[in-house]
Protein backbone atom coordinates (compact mmCIF):
# COMPACT_ATOMS: atom_id res chain seq x y z
CA UNK A 1 0.00 0.00 0.00
CA UNK A 2 1.28 3.60 -0.72
CA UNK A 3 1.81 5.75 1.88
CA UNK A 4 0.27 9.15 1.40
CA UNK A 5 0.69 12.03 3.71
CA UNK A 6 -1.14 15.04 4.05
CA UNK A 7 0.99 17.91 5.48
CA UNK A 8 -1.85 19.22 8.06
CA UNK A 9 -2.09 16.27 10.21
CA UNK A 10 0.77 15.25 12.50
CA UNK A 11 2.06 11.81 10.57
CA UNK A 12 1.66 9.22 13.56
CA UNK A 13 -2.02 10.16 13.15
CA UNK A 14 -2.24 9.50 10.04
CA UNK A 15 -0.10 6.38 10.05
CA UNK A 16 -2.28 5.24 12.82
CA UNK A 17 -5.29 5.73 9.86
CA UNK A 18 -3.73 4.03 7.20
CA UNK A 19 -3.03 0.70 9.16
CA UNK A 20 -6.45 0.93 10.70
CA UNK A 21 -8.03 0.89 6.98
CA UNK A 22 -6.13 -2.02 6.17
CA UNK A 23 -7.32 -3.87 9.10
CA UNK A 24 -11.16 -2.83 8.27
CA UNK A 25 -10.47 -3.43 4.69
CA UNK A 26 -9.05 -6.90 5.14
CA UNK A 27 -5.32 -5.72 3.74
CA UNK A 28 -4.32 -6.87 7.05
CA UNK A 29 -6.68 -9.95 8.39
CA UNK A 30 -6.63 -10.96 11.90
CA UNK A 31 -3.49 -12.44 13.19
CA UNK A 32 -1.01 -11.00 10.29
CA UNK A 33 2.62 -10.48 11.90
CA UNK A 34 3.35 -6.71 11.34
CA UNK A 35 6.40 -5.97 9.59
CA UNK A 36 9.32 -4.62 12.23
CA UNK A 37 8.91 -0.71 13.07
CA UNK A 38 11.51 -0.18 11.21
CA UNK A 39 10.78 -1.74 7.80
CA UNK A 40 6.89 -0.67 8.38
CA UNK A 41 8.84 3.13 8.80
CA UNK A 42 11.52 2.54 5.60
CA UNK A 43 8.43 1.40 3.45
CA UNK A 44 6.45 4.55 4.69
CA UNK A 45 9.57 7.03 4.51
CA UNK A 46 9.33 7.95 7.86
CA UNK A 47 11.32 7.93 11.58
CA UNK A 48 11.37 4.69 13.47
CA UNK A 49 9.86 6.65 16.38
CA UNK A 50 6.92 7.62 14.34
CA UNK A 51 6.18 4.38 13.55
CA UNK A 52 6.89 3.09 16.71
CA UNK A 53 4.63 5.81 18.55
CA UNK A 54 1.85 4.86 16.03
CA UNK A 55 2.05 1.33 16.79
CA UNK A 56 2.24 2.12 20.37
CA UNK A 57 -1.44 3.56 20.12
CA UNK A 58 -2.76 0.79 17.94
CA UNK A 59 -1.83 -1.31 20.46
CA UNK A 60 -3.47 0.80 23.28
CA UNK A 61 -7.02 0.69 21.19
CA UNK A 62 -5.91 -3.01 21.31
CA UNK A 63 -5.77 -3.35 17.76
CA UNK A 64 -2.24 -5.18 17.63
CA UNK A 65 -0.81 -6.51 20.16
CA UNK A 66 3.35 -8.20 20.60
CA UNK A 67 4.92 -11.07 21.41
CA UNK A 68 7.96 -10.88 22.87
CA UNK A 69 10.22 -12.70 20.64
CA UNK A 70 8.06 -12.71 17.80
CA UNK A 71 6.70 -9.29 16.81
CA UNK A 72 3.32 -7.32 16.47
CA UNK A 73 0.21 -8.78 15.32
CA UNK A 74 -3.30 -7.71 14.33
CA UNK A 75 -5.91 -8.57 17.00
CA UNK A 76 -7.74 -11.96 16.50
CA UNK A 77 -10.37 -10.27 18.30
CA UNK A 78 -13.19 -9.87 15.19
CA UNK A 79 -15.45 -7.95 17.78
CA UNK A 80 -12.69 -5.36 17.50
CA UNK A 81 -12.10 -4.66 13.85
CA UNK A 82 -15.72 -4.72 13.30
CA UNK A 83 -16.68 -2.32 15.80
CA UNK A 84 -13.54 -0.04 14.10
CA UNK A 85 -15.39 -0.82 10.46
CA UNK A 86 -18.28 0.57 12.20
CA UNK A 87 -16.86 3.38 14.06
CA UNK A 88 -15.01 4.76 10.21
CA UNK A 89 -18.00 4.35 8.45
CA UNK A 90 -19.90 6.20 10.80
CA UNK A 91 -17.47 8.87 10.12
CA UNK A 92 -17.29 8.90 7.03
CA UNK A 93 -21.18 9.14 6.67
CA UNK A 94 -20.62 12.63 9.06
CA UNK A 95 -17.74 14.28 6.66
CA UNK A 96 -19.89 13.15 3.84
CA UNK A 97 -23.46 14.67 5.26
CA UNK A 98 -21.52 17.84 6.19
CA UNK A 99 -20.27 18.25 3.25
CA UNK A 100 -23.63 18.45 1.25
CA UNK A 101 -24.88 20.55 4.31
CA UNK A 102 -22.11 22.92 2.94
CA UNK A 103 -23.61 22.70 -0.66
CA UNK A 104 -27.19 23.91 1.37
CA UNK A 105 -28.72 20.24 0.39
CA UNK A 106 -31.40 19.16 2.95
CA UNK A 107 -31.82 15.12 3.91
CA UNK A 108 -34.21 14.20 1.66
CA UNK A 109 -32.37 16.18 -1.51
CA UNK A 110 -29.33 13.91 -0.27
CA UNK A 111 -30.99 10.56 -0.24
CA UNK A 112 -33.45 11.30 -3.04
CA UNK A 113 -29.40 11.63 -4.57
CA UNK A 114 -27.83 8.89 -3.11
CA UNK A 115 -31.26 6.51 -4.53
CA UNK A 116 -30.48 8.11 -7.89
CA UNK A 117 -26.84 7.98 -8.24
CA UNK A 118 -25.68 5.39 -5.92
CA UNK A 119 -25.02 1.65 -7.31
CA UNK A 120 -25.89 -1.37 -5.22
CA UNK A 121 -23.17 -2.63 -3.54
Amino acid sequence: MPWDFRPDIPIYTQLIDQIQRQMVTGQLAPGDRLPSVRDLATQAGVNPNTMQRALTELERRSLVYSQRTSGRFVTEDGTVIQKLKEDTARTQVRDFLAGMAQLGLTLDEILTLIQTEGEPI
